[in-house]
C-alpha cells in the first residue's frame, strides 16, 4: 500500500444469503482528502463504510485503513480511526462534557490529555457555552456537533462520517460542513456517506457514485460534471418545423464551440464549450436561417445529472425531516 494512500479496497463483496449489498467494488482514498460515499437509502455505502471500520467482515474481496487489513488487524484499525454514526449515539441525560469525559474513560485516556482534548473539542465545536447543559435541552444541530466532537476525541488519522448531516435545518448543514473542511485542513482523511446531491458537490475533493451495490464512477465533482460534454443552451423556436430546426442544426455544428446538437418538438439543445462566447453566435445563426427564438435557458450540468448519466435514473432518499439550530 502506498504511503499516500489512506484506504484501499480490492473486489470488495457483501452477500446475507442470497442478497448481494456490495459487489466487486475497488477503490482507493488518499489521505487528507475528503471521500464521498453517495447514493440513495439501500446502494450499499453504509454497507461499505462498516466494512472499513470493522463492523461488518466482507464476504470476498480485501480493504485496508492506514495499511492495517480491517479482517486481520481490526483492532489497529479501530485505535486509528474516528466514527460518527448515523444514529446518535446521545444519553439525553447527560451533559455535552460528560458524553466526552465518558468516552475519554472508555479509550484509556490519560486524565489530564482527556481533559485537554475536550477543552479543544468543546471549542472546536462551538459548545464551549453549553457543555455542561444536558444533552436532552440541544437543538439537533448541537447534538450533530457533539457527535463529531465524540468522533474525533481519541485523535483520529481518519474519520468516518455516516449521514453527517441527516435531518439538519440549512443553516446547521453549513456549519457542519465547515468544521469538516476544517477538520481536513488539519490533515485529517474524511470519508463520509451522504444521499445530499449538494453536499457532495459542495464538500468532497472526490467521491464514489454507489447504486444498487455497484460503485458506477469515481471522480472530483468538477471532473464528474466536465465529463458530460459543457453546459447546454435550450432554444424554444417558434412554430418550428422540421425543415427550420434541421436548418438551425446544420449552421451550428460548424461553430468552433459548439459540442452537440439535438432537437426535440420546437426545442433544439446546444451543448457548448462557453455559453458566454456561444450565446450571440447562436442567435445570430437563428436569425439567419429565419427562426424566432421564443426562449432561451442555460443549464450547467450538475451533480444529479451525473447521477442520472452513469445510473440511469434520478437520485431518490432526500430526508424531509429537519431540526433547527
Amino acid at each position: 500500500m502506498s504511503s499516500s494512500l489512506a484506504i484501499e479496497v480490492t473486489g470488495l463483496g457483501k452477500t446475507y444469503g442470497t442478497l448481494r449489498a456490495i459487489e466487486d467494488l475497488s477503490f482507493t482514498i488518499t489521505k487528507g482528502e475528503v471521500f464521498g460515499l453517495l447514493g440513495p437509502n439501500g446502494a450499499g455505502k453504509s454497507t461499505t463504510l462498516r466494512i472499513l471500520i470493522t463492523l461488518l467482515r466482507p464476504t470476498t474481496g480485501r480493504a485496508t485503513v492506514l495499511g492495517h487489513d480491517v479482517v486481520q488487524d481490526a483492532a489497529k484499525v479501530r485505535g486509528l480511526i474516528g466514527y460518527v454514526p448515523q444514529e446518535r449515539a446521545i444519553d439525553r441525560f447527560l451533559t455535552g462534557r460528560e458524553h466526552l469525559v465518558l468516552l475519554g474513560h472508555l479509550y484509556h485516556l490519560p486524565k489530564l490529555e482527556a481533559q485537554e482534548r475536550i477543552k479543544n473539542l468543546l471549542k472546536l465545536v462551538e459548545l464551549e457555552d453549553h457543555a455542561d447543559r444536558i444533552a436532552k435541552t440541544y437543538s439537533g444541530g448541537m447534538k450533530r456537533k457533539l457527535d463529531i466532537a465524540c468522533g474525533l476525541l481519541p485523535n483520529p488519522q481518519l474519520l468516518f462520517l455516516d449521514e453527517p448531516t441527516l435531518g439538519l435545518d440549512v443553516q446547521s448543514r453549513l456549519r457542519i460542513w465547515d468544521y469538516i473542511r476544517g477538520l481536513r485542513d488539519q490533515g485529517i482523511t474524511i470519508v463520509m456517506t451522504t444521499n445530499y446531491l449538494e453536499e457532495a458537490d459542495l464538500l468532497c475533493d472526490r467521491l464514489a457514485i454507489f447504486d444498487e451495490g455497484h460503485i458506477r464512477v469515481i471522480g472530483s465533482p468538477k471532473e464528474l460534471k466536465a465529463g458530460l460534454g459543457g453546459d447546454s443552451l435550450s432554444l424554444t423556436i417558434h412554430n418550428a418545423r422540421p425543415d427550420m430546426l434541421e436548418r438551425l442544426s446544420a449552421g451550428l455544428k460548424p461553430l468552433p464551440f459548439i459540442r452537440e446538437t439535438r432537437t426535440k418538438d420546437n426545442v433544439i439543445h446546444v451543448k457548448v464549450d462557453s455559453p458566454e462566447k456561444s450565446l450571440p453566435a447562436v442567435l445570430e445563426i437563428a436569425s439567419r436561417v429565419d427562426c424566432q427564438v421564443e426562449t432561451i435557458e442555460y443549464h450547467r450540468p450538475r451533480l444529479d445529472d451525473v447521477f442520472v448519466a452513469y445510473t440511469g435514473h434520478a437520485m431518490k432518499g432526500e430526508f424531509p425531516e429537519v431540526e433547527s439550530e
